[in-house]
Formats: structure tokens, C-alpha cells, sequence
């Protein structure tokens, strides 16, 4: 699908009547539905076979759309400022008169929200009286999708339409961090800590794996090809597909680069297309490469060892 605005309207006339559409952002595509809405929310659950104790992150606008539904604290303005529209989502206080489903927050006080960095969304929720919930367009625990296709290819006809904005620019979900106490990094994202901390002036807990599930992406088991996959391998096995962020001088139709030069945002970008790629090729295991654990590496292996959990 072209870019154009009556793609924009028609993706609004399905959210209007509580259907679940595939949405583009620049982080991995959403499955979007009204999060004013119960029914609509409750379809995202059944549709992605999501634990309802999963709570989703809800995507605005700006700012001003966001203040009717949550509380804003000095924090949140900080990095606002500085990291949004952008692939960064803020955990912060619901007001106890917000439309919010609770289906969304699991019945807590809180709720986590982003504001896309992608012109069609932007545009999208330029038109809509209400924010969108959208967890990434998948089923629940699977790899995420980066591309029209990818979400096609995940719910077949289940979704009624798919808003296609070409492939995700980042490729990874968004860095999720709560606001509500002192600042701790939930989820490593497409945003790094570091530039984080630096705006805040201080360095943040991490808790990228609590005991109760908190926001997204803190399941043991999740971003899984499906297929058993090994990392730091320098050697792989016969018949084993082989992920390289660096050019080797064996050629082989077994080697899959998401990176030729050790570059990490393209590594980051390309990570879930050649994971799909690999499952779709009749691969039974996958072997990935050491990747350096400093930047978006963080987060790029944070997402290989949970689908390493399979």
C-alpha cells in the first residue's frame, strides 16, 4: 500500500468499529485497537493468544493527548523533551478519571505509553478521538513483525487491515522505563540507557526480568523463532543456519548477516526479518555469533536470549 491519506482514513474506520489492525511505527509494527475501548482491547489479547496479565503499552500523539489519561512528573518531561516522538515508553500514573480499558493495565494504577516516531501513525493518530493500544503485531512469544507481510504472515485473514508504512526503521521495540518511583529500565530497547541516564543526570536500576510481570518483553520465553537457537557460537553446527554481524571469508549458503561490518543499528534492524527468514528456509536450530554487549548489542541479545528460552 501507498502512502496516502485515504489508507490513513480507511485504517480509521476499522479502528472506529473495535477492530484490530496492523499498524507501521519505527520501532516493529503494532496491532492496534481503540484503548478506550474494552471489547476492542479484548480482541488484541485473544488475536496475539496474549496472557491478559500482559499489560500493553497504549500509543498518543503528543503530550497534550496524553494528559487526560495519566499524571506528569518532572521525569517524564525530561525526557520527553529530549527522546520523543521516538522508540522510548514511559510507565507513569493513570488519573482515576482516564478512559484507559483496565483490560490494558491488568487492573493497576499504571500505565506504560509511547508516541511514534512514524509519519503514518502520526498522521493516524492525528485523526482518532481516543489513543491506540498496540503491542507489537505478532503471536504472543513469536518474533516480531517489521514489515506488512510479517503481520499478514502472523494473523493471515484474523486482521481485517493491515496500514502498510514499509519496514521498521529500528527494529526493536521501544526502551520501556517507569517513571512512577525512582527511574528503572523495564525493557532494553531501540533508545540506549546510556543517553537515558545522561539527560537524567543519574544511572537507573535495571529490572529487565522481575518475578511478576510488569510491561512488555519481561517474559522468560518471548521473541522465539520458534526453532532452538544458541548464542556466542563460533563454529556451527552441519545444517545449522549461522547468524554473522561480521563479513567472513567462507562463503556459505548456511550464513545469514543481519550486519556486514559489526554495525549494530543495522544489526538491530535486520535481527527479526532474518530470524523469519531462517523458519521460513525449514531450519531446525539456529547458531548466532557473539555480539558485542555494549549499545543497541544490549538489547540485541537481551531479545536472542529469550528466544534462546525455546
Amino acid at each position: 500500500m501507498k502512502f496516502n491519506q485515504s489508507n490513513i482514513k480507511k485504517a480509521k474506520k476499522y479502528l472506529d468499529k473495535n477492530c484490530c489492525i496492523g499498524v507501521p511505527t519505527e520501532t516493529v509494527y503494532g496491532l492496534a485497537a481503540n484503548a478506550y475501548s474494552n471489547v476492542a482491547v479484548k480482541k488484541i489479547f485473544k488475536l496475539k493468544n496474549r496472557p491478559k496479565t500482559n499489560p500493553l503499552i497504549v500509543h498518543y500523539l503528543d503530550i497534550n493527548s496524553l494528559k487526560k489519561d495519566c499524571l506528569i512528573n518532572d521525569n517524564f518531561i525530561k525526557l520527553y523533551k529530549k527522546f520523543s516522538p521516538g522508540p522510548i515508553t514511559y510507565i507513569l500514573k493513570l488519573k482515576k478519571d482516564s478512559k484507559i480499558s483496565r483490560n490494558i493495565t491488568n487492573h493497576s494504577k499504571n500505565l506504560a505509553v509511547r508516541f511514534p516516531n512514524h509519519k503514518m501513525l502520526k498522521n493516524l493518530l492525528k485523526l482518532l478521538d481516543y489513543p491506540l493500544a498496540a503491542p507489537s503485531a505478532n503471536i504472543s512469544n513469536r518474533v516480531s513483525a517489521v514489515k506488512a507481510t510479517d503481520v499478514r504472515e502472523e494473523f493471515g485473514k484474523n486482521i481485517k487491515y493491515i496500514l502498510d508504512g514499509g519496514k521498521s526503521t529500528i527494529g526493536l521495540e521501544s526502551t520501556i522505563i517507569n517513571l512512577t518511583d525512582k527511574p528503572t529500565v523495564l525493557r532494553l530497547g531501540g533508545l540506549n540507557i546510556e543517553k537515558i541516564q545522561k539527560v537524567l543526570g543519574s544511572k537507573m536500576n535495571i529490572n529487565i526480568t522481575p518475578k511478576k510481570i510488569i510491561t512488555s518483553g519481561q517474559m522468560r520465553i518471548h521473541y522465539s523463532p520458534g526453532i532452538p537457537l544458541q548464542m556466542n557460537i563460533v563454529e556451527p553446527k552441519k545444517d545449522q543456519a549461522f547468524i554473522l554481524i561480521k563479513k567472513r571469508k567462507i562463503k556459505s549458503n548456511d550464513y545469514f548477516y543481519i550486519s556486514k561490518k559489526n554495525n549494530l543499528n543495522e544489526a538491530a534492524k535486520n535481527l527479526y526479518s532474518c530470524l523469519r527468514k531462517i523458519k521460513n528456509a525449514g531450519y531446525k536450530s539456529i547458531a548466532v555469533e557473539r555480539i558485542s554487549n555494549k549499545g543497541l548489542g544490549k538489547a540485541i541479545n537481551d531479545r536472542l536470549n529469550r528466544a534462546s528460552n525455546f
